[in-house]
This record gives C-alpha cells, structure tokens and sequence, in this order.
C-alpha cells in the first residue's frame, strides 16, 4: 500500500511516477529556465521544483538513472543522495558529465530517479568486543574471486 507523501510542484513539469507497476524509482526533471551544458568533467547542481515532507521513519534516495549513464556518461554525485524526513527544501540533483564530451540538459529531462524507503534509527550499545565471525575482519576483497 503507498505511503502519502505531501509534494509541491513549482515546476511546469509533471509529478514524479512510476513508470511501470513494478518500479522501485520514480524519475526526477529538471527545472530549469534555460539549457544547462556540462562539460566533461563539469559537475553543477539541477533544480528540480519539487519540495516534499515525507513522514517520520521514510527518506528519498535520489539514484542515477541507468539510461542517461550509459548514453551521454552523465550520472549522480553523493550517490545516493538521502533526503531526509525533516527537510524541506527544494530537491536538487548534483550531476556530473564523465564522458569525453560536453552534454546538454534540457527543462524536463529526466536525470536522476527517487526512491522512497522506511529508515530505522539505531541506539548504539557501547562494548569492549564484539562476536566473532567466520569472517571476522576480511573485507575489501576478502573473499576472492570466484
């Protein structure tokens, strides 16, 4: 069953939606009032005109969308970027152009995707050890190649 989620709309494009009944995102715009070009290597913050209040307990994870990645090398910083419950602000995406290439984002286009999720706050428990494991400290590669 959906959560409810207050949205304000300051932009001419339409709300965020799934694109199939299954999706787990929903795509973002962009707001813009003229053309942004990015050059390679450039990276610029996007306006979206979206302001949300999600309920306590819920975050939005602002994702890079997979097409726009492998076409034109345009994808995500602070990937994923979590808005929190308690903001209010307008979204805003950091995008970056790591092709070869200047790109061109036009008012309306799709740049990144936003999922909504349930968060759980922990209380941390100060110890002297903690549980061993089979794999106790290995990481970054540990296990091998397979």
């Amino acid at each position: 069953m959906p959560i409810l989620v207050k949205i304000i709309n300051r932009s001419s494009n339409e709300l965020p939606s799934y694109a199939t009944s299954q999706s787990a995102g929903m795509d973002l715009r962009a707001n813009l009032e003229a053309p942004i070009v990015l050059q390679s290597l450039e990276r610029t913050l996007v306006p979206t005109g979206l302001f949300i209040e999600l309920p306590e307990g819920f975050e939005a994870q602002v994702r890079p969308r997979s097409g726009l990645a492998i076409k034109q090398g345009i994808t995500c910083l602070n990937t994923p970027g979590t808005i929190d419950a308690d903001y209010r602000g307008e979204i805003k995406v950091i995008l970056i152009n790591l092709s070869g290439e200047a790109q061109t984002i036009q008012h309306g286009d799709r740049i990144a995707q936003m999922v909504v999720q349930s968060v759980e706050q922990v209380s941390w428990e100060p110890v002297s050890t903690l549980s061993e494991t089979a794999r106790n400290a290995g990481g970054f590669g540990h296990t091998g190649k397979s």
